[in-house]
């Protein structure tokens, strides 16, 4: 079995309220969730306007896949116009 995880540092630089942050987080997050089937959730500065923390994993017998699925979500998550990365890191278990 195999745990891959990849988390994202975000700047929301049009972002002016809680209520525009949460509205672009949620979008990538339902985006991620429906077309990779991985769990995303934002995991940090959930009361920053213009900053965020999202973290997706996915579980799979072969470390290869998950690889593959979590690349596919980072290039979502930079395609993203309204989300810029500031820093982005993977792991394995």
């Amino acid at each position: 079995m195999v745990v891959g995880v990849i988390a994202w540092e975000l700047h929301l630089a049009g972002c002016q309220s809680l209520k525009d942050k949460r509205r672009v987080i949620k979008s990538l997050k339902d985006r991620l969730h429906h077309r990779f089937n991985v769990s995303a959730a934002e995991v940090d500065h959930l009361d920053s306007w213009q900053r965020a923390s999202l973290a997706a994993s996915v579980v799979s017998n072969d470390h290869r896949h998950a690889e593959s699925v979590l690349t596919s979500c980072d290039q979502l998550v930079q395609s993203e116009p309204l989300a810029h990365i500031i820093t982005s890191e993977t792991s394995f278990q």
